[in-house]
């Protein structure tokens, strides 16, 4: 496996498409990316911090350094976008958020995260 195949931060294949122009013979190949999927964690009062770092540094590999900056976004203004990527890792990564289950150090905390993703804007 290349490098570049074992990056999860990459996140976006290529897909190449095959068409059949109009007033041409040949195929032409046209290489472009999927549309990007932003995934968003929304803050609550049933998860700690340390919770919320723990989870972001665990399933979105991210540093331990962003994820508190993230952490403190999320809480300071409800929501935060964690990860960006195509639809179908997006939907990958939203669930596994949902199925990190309740905050063990919080009894108060009876669920996930909540966690959905959106289409990220495009230039």
């Amino acid at each position: 496996m290349s490098e570049r195949e074992n990056d999860d931060s990459v996140g976006e294949p290529i897909v190449s498409t095959h068409t059949a122009p109009r007033g041409k013979l040949e195929n032409e190949t046209r290489t472009r990316r999927l549309p990007p999927y932003n995934v968003i964690i929304l803050n609550d009062e049933e998860h700690s911090f340390e919770y919320v770092i723990e989870l972001l540094t665990k399933l979105f590999a991210h540093s331990r350094a962003a994820a508190e900056e993230l952490t403190l976004r999320i809480h300071i203004t409800g929501r935060a976008v964690v990860y960006t990527t195509h639809k179908e890792k997006a939907e990958l990564k939203r669930d596994q958020v949902l199925s990190y289950g309740p905050d063990p150090s919080m009894s108060i905390s009876k669920g996930p995260l909540g966690c959905y993703i959106e289409p990220a804007p495009t230039d």
